[in-house]
């Protein structure tokens, strides 16, 4: 029988690459609600012809692969090339590159250095590549794609490395020019990240950021909400705070002696010998890495030899530690087990970004039962830890602490929730309260852009800076409005009877709410609120409604002015730090607008405003 050719065609283009991917991850019972959510975002964004946007996430919420989904549907819509941007570093490209070969995506993904063989053709198929941020290899690239059209450039961690550092020189940075040259011929580019004001405040590559796309959580991730609550008092794992300008090595070895009991008591419930990891993240320098690694090594020298001179000095410290975490009757099991165990270990040293020899996948996944990963900057982008089980994080700053940089940091957040009972987190009190704070001016900001209506306002503070300076673009970001919007509501006698009542603020915002909806008054604002009220009732002040139309300069449609809305809110109510206003106009639309009178700064970007 001859073959029919015109069948085989058909058959090779009968591919549903995007369902296939979705079954996978129902086969290995990994919730896929979450990942259509951010496709179908990101497909419908496509479609209304905007070329240039962000989606956005928590970290360590399963980007990898949402991207492998996304990308199975750009090729299921016929985009025939879909590049994926990475972090300069051969562990981190290997690591991903590898998870979208081992989904069996069609067609498999390559890795730059095998497209940019002369012998290796674009003109027909479709091709997904792999290329770190790196100016040799983009160079090389570029010179690959120079003629080939409509791209699809994913850019992973995009607010790192590809962001314009010049801008306010009139100059461009290498990368950020190389990117912007592969995007060119019509290609689109989709930046993803867990950090996206960067991109915002620098306007990398005009992205639109009332386009941006939201990767919510699956259920089972654990993330600010579980180790930054608004309610201190409500933390759910053991957190261990240390004196801020004590670094003795003793509370490094404290940890230790916790992670051990911890990992042997949960093997001991469980029935099994599964494997932890220990991450300690102090400094950037390697000579560091090196004096961190010292406290390990003689802890668990000491303890697999029983004859050392400190065996018993260590297994006596271990055993009141482990009396104090889970009793009298199972501290002593504890203590046979990490003595059984003990040798059982390895220690890997993760400081370089090109350094090939790391065991990357050791450390990720970890292959010994007690398993200790020592890192600086690499170990805090795009590296994800299975069965971590305590971090250990002094890893201060003696200026500003940047809020992309820490927030990328919490190596803790991710699918825990199995071990969150036994997980502990050993930092400096100070830092904590730092990064607590971080993390809460980045979710007033989240809030307000999931709306899609209006642009993002981002906060800082004298501790806390949004992103490095020299990738805010100043000539369109207003530094200090002061205030916060959010998205326009139906004005109407109830909403200014609620206004009126003025006696118990809290209770009139709560009501506000329930009238105008959660998108015009989140709810996180309104209990960041009821958290920061150092004189009362008072430390609120909801004022009288303001007309629009009789501010100069304002846009009275949308309802917005570059200058910001907000007038002498202090004069008006001095005791107060939060001040609320809504402003209406002739067509009975309103805005709620949120002003904090303190050493709060207020970022917004104003290229786009009105």
């Amino acid at each position: 029988m001859a073959i029919n050719v015109n069948t085989l065609r058909e058959i090779a283009n009968q591919r549903d690459r995007y369902q296939t991917q979705l079954n996978r991850l129902n086969a290995i019972g990994k919730q896929t609600s979450c990942v259509e959510a951010a496709v179908a975002s990101a497909c419908d964004t496509l479609q209304s012809g905007t070329t240039s946007f962000v989606i956005y996430g928590e970290p360590q919420s399963g980007k990898t692969e949402m991207m492998i989904c996304l990308t199975a549907k750009l090729l299921d819509d016929g985009h025939r090339i879909v590049i994926h941007l990475l972090n300069d570093s051969v562990q981190l490209l290997q690591q991903n590159l590898d998870r979208f070969q081992r989904s069996r995506l069609s067609p498999a993904a390559r890795n730059f250095s095998d497209v940019v063989d002369p012998e290796y053709s674009l003109s027909s198929g479709y091709h997904v590549i792999f290329c770190k941020k790196n100016a040799s290899d983009l160079t090389k690239l570029n010179q690959k794609l120079e003629k080939v059209r409509d791209k699809v450039i994913i850019d992973d961690e995009a607010d790192f490395a590809t962001p314009n550092a010049l801008i306010n020189k009139g100059d461009v940075t290498r990368i950020n020019a190389l990117i912007k040259q592969l995007i060119s011929h019509d290609g689109i580019y989709i930046g993803v990240t867990a950090t996206p004001a960067r991109l915002d405040l620098n306007n990398t590559f005009d992205n639109d950021n009332e386009k941006w796309v939201n990767f919510p959580p699956h259920d089972a991730y654990t993330g600010q909400d579980v180790f930054f609550p608004l309610d201190q008092e409500e933390v759910s794992f053991s957190l261990q705070t240390l004196p801020d300008t004590d670094d003795s090595p003793k509370y490094l070895r404290e940890a230790i002696f916790r992670f051990l009991i911890r990992a042997a008591a949960l093997n001991l419930a469980a029935g099994t010998d599964d494997n932890f990891s220990m991450l300690i993240h102090t400094s950037g320098k390697k000579l560091d890495h090196r004096s961190d690694k010292k406290p390990i090594d003689d802890v668990m020298n000491a303890l697999a030899d029983v004859h050392s001179k400190k065996f018993e000095s260590y297994a006596s410290q271990i055993e009141k530690l482990a009396t104090t975490l889970y009793g009298d009757d199972q501290a002593p099991r504890i203590v046979h087990y990490i003595v059984r165990h003990c040798d059982q270990t390895t220690t890997i040293i993760m400081n370089s970004e090109r350094d090939k020899n790391v065991d990357f996948k050791s450390a990720t996944t970890p292959a010994a039962m007690f398993t200790f990963i020592i890192g600086g900057n690499i170990v805090s982008r795009g590296v994800t830890f299975d069965n971590l089980l305590s971090m250990f994080f002094t890893r201060d700053s003696k200026h500003k602490i940047q809020q992309d940089t820490y927030i990328q940091r919490a190596r803790m957040f991710g699918s825990r929730r199995k071990h969150l009972p036994y997980f502990e987190l050993t930092i400096p009190e100070q830092l904590y309260l730092d990064w607590h704070r971080c993390f809460v001016f980045h979710k007033l900001a989240l809030e307000a852009i999931k709306t899609k209506k209006g642009s993002p306002v981002w906060l800082a503070d004298s501790r806390i800076a949004t992103a490095a300076s020299t990738s805010i673009d100043k000539a369109n970001v207003d530094l200090d409005r002061g205030e916060m919007s959010f998205p326009i509501f139906d004005y109407s006698e109830e909403v200014k009877r609620i206004i009126g009542r003025t006696n118990d603020p809290l209770s009139c915002l709560r009501v506000m709410q329930a009238e105008i909806g959660a998108d015009a008054l989140p709810d996180y604002l309104i209990r960041y609120v009821e958290r920061l009220l150092p004189s009362g009732p008072s430390s609120i002040a909801i004022h009288e409604s303001g007309r629009v139309e009789n501010m100069r300069d304002a846009d009275p449609v949308k309802i917005e002015r570059k200058k910001g809305l907000f007038g002498q809110a202090k004069r008006d109510a001095p005791d107060a730090l939060h001040h609320f206003k809504v402003f209406f106009n002739d067509q009975k639309k309103a805005r709620l607008v949120y002003r904090f009178n303190g050493n709060i700064s207020f970022l917004k970007n104003v290229k786009h405003a009105g």
